[in-house]
């Protein structure tokens, strides 16, 4: 078991692809670890938080995380 409560490269990277596995994320490139900052880990562990207790996730909600997750990419 992963301990996720330090922001680390290698935290943001499992986040981020946990999220995308999660997400049924197709297009793999919009959830690329590299285009996120340690510094927004803290709301991303959150929402992967959210998304890993709420099991199902509906088509809606998928496109309103994904677009929420879009607002963190900085590149």
């Amino acid at each position: 078991m992963m301990n996720l409560n330090e922001a680390t490269e290698q935290n943001l990277s499992f986040v981020i692809h946990e999220l995308a596995e999660q997400l049924q994320v197709i297009n793999r490139s919009i959830l690329d670890p590299k285009d996120f900052s340690l510094k927004d880990y803290d709301d991303l562990k959150s929402i992967y938080e959210m998304v890993k207790a709420k099991g199902r996730v509906s088509v809606a909600e998928i496109h309103a995380i994904i677009d929420e997750l879009s607002k963190y990419r900085v590149k």
